[in-house]
């Protein structure tokens, strides 16, 4: 199973509060483990433009301001820009299944901060991390749904309507979901 470009959703029953109702891109899953990014809690006490000049990035008047996302538990002080794929650094981009981009350098900052780079992006700090075999056995034990991840959802929805729609976009009403587990 590779998950790489595709949504999680908590589930209603999730047990760890850092991840409760949250949406993830997953950026890189393999056997040895997987990597993604939160996309629907935005950090309030950061904005893109503070960012920047706490970096000494200049902020121009053209400059595009992107939400700050709190990406996950791991590396809280490292950032990651999630975008779309027309754009590409020639050493720090990482395709996501062909859909989005992930760019961790500064180079992508810089030019956000003049008013180019990608059309559409956000900044993750930290990232939410499994081990091997460890995304595997939360899926199997009902925390996660998954899903395809449309870019319109990733990027325009609002933050807080991101994990009703995402189960809307599968078919799920988020009312009849349950917090208990069960197996047939």
């Amino acid at each position: 199973m590779d998950l790489t470009g595709k949504l999680l959703i908590a589930m209603p029953g999730m047990e760890d509060p850092r991840f409760e109702a949250s949406v993830i891109l997953i950026c890189a899953h393999s056997s040895q483990g997987a990597m993604g990014l939160i996309v629907n809690k935005p950090v309030d006490d950061l904005s893109f433009e503070t960012l920047l000049e706490q970096l000494g990035i200049p902020h121009l008047p053209e400059s595009r301001n992107i939400s700050v996302h709190f990406g996950g538990p791991v590396e809280r002080g490292r950032g990651f820009v999630l975008h779309s794929p027309d754009y590409h650094a020639k050493d720090g981009t990482m395709d996501i299944a062909g859909q989005f981009g992930m760019t961790a350098t500064q180079d992508i900052l810089r030019a956000l901060g003049r008013g180019e780079g990608p059309q559409t992006a956000l900044m993750a700090l930290g990232y939410a991390g499994w081990g091997e075999g460890q995304l595997e056995a939360e899926i199997l034990r009902n925390d996660w749904l998954t899903a395809d991840a449309p870019a319109d959802l990733i990027f325009e929805a609002e933050p807080a309507s991101k994990w009703g729609a995402a189960l809307r976009h599968i078919g799920v009403n988020p009312m009849a979901l349950s917090g208990t587990a069960g197996h047939a």
